[in-house]
């Protein structure tokens, strides 16, 4: 689920376009919910994000919020990433019993059995396939030239044909928690498809 996504509840009027912050800066309506959000918004959401690690991590969160705010995400992330080594994939590869039970017992992360052993999987299918995360992830994005910018929140989409289809080939690698709606929010987050509103100032800049 996107920032946009998970304050769906906060935004009373799915037809507005960008908001203006503070500092006179248009910027998609999530962005003013929170500091955390304004900063995630200014200056990570929608960049290209390349290397394993660093989209390993990602994947991870992405999986980690369902359910959740990604607000809750976004002040645990030092913590995530204390916790699961940087999101080295070979290390949480290695994790064992040993490893979840600590992780269970840590309370700066969220402490969900599922979702802490799908992230330990996960690691694992990163280093069984022939092909990088960052060359197959990538794979999936969408010529953007083809992709009109939303206008309104009610314009953005919770999936896309390419997200479908990096989910199946996901899962067909022994990836879990990698639903559609879950590798479209992975996208946005990551740059691979641009989802700022038409005006807001970050839309364009990679």
């Amino acid at each position: 689920m996107s920032p946009a996504e998970g304050v769906t509840s906060a935004l009373n009027d799915p037809s507005a376009g960008p908001a203006a912050g503070a500092d006179g800066r248009l910027r998609c309506p999530w962005a003013e919910l929170a500091p955390d959000y304004r900063a995630y918004h200014d200056h990570e959401w929608g960049v290209p994000v390349h290397g394993e690690a660093a989209l390993f991590e990602r994947l991870s969160l992405e999986a980690f919020q369902s359910g959740l705010s990604w607000l809750t995400i976004l002040r645990k992330r030092e913590a995530f990433r204390r916790a699961f080594a940087g999101f080295n994939p070979a290390t949480v590869a290695a994790f064992t019993g040993e490893d979840v039970a600590r992780l269970l017992a840590d309370a700066a992360i969220i402490r969900n059995r599922a979702k802490i052993e799908a992230t330990v999987r996960n690691a694992r299918a990163v280093t069984e396939q022939a092909e990088n995360l960052d060359t197959l992830l990538w794979s999936f994005a969408p010529d953007p030239a083809g992709r009109p910018a939303p206008r309104t929140r009610a314009d953005l989409l919770g999936c896309t044909r390419e997200s479908e289809a990096m989910a199946r080939t996901l899962r067909r690698c022994g990836f879990t928690f990698v639903g559609p709606v879950t590798c479209h929010a992975l996208m946005q987050a990551t740059g691979m498809v641009d989802d700022h509103l038409a005006g807001c100032f970050r839309r364009g800049l990679r």
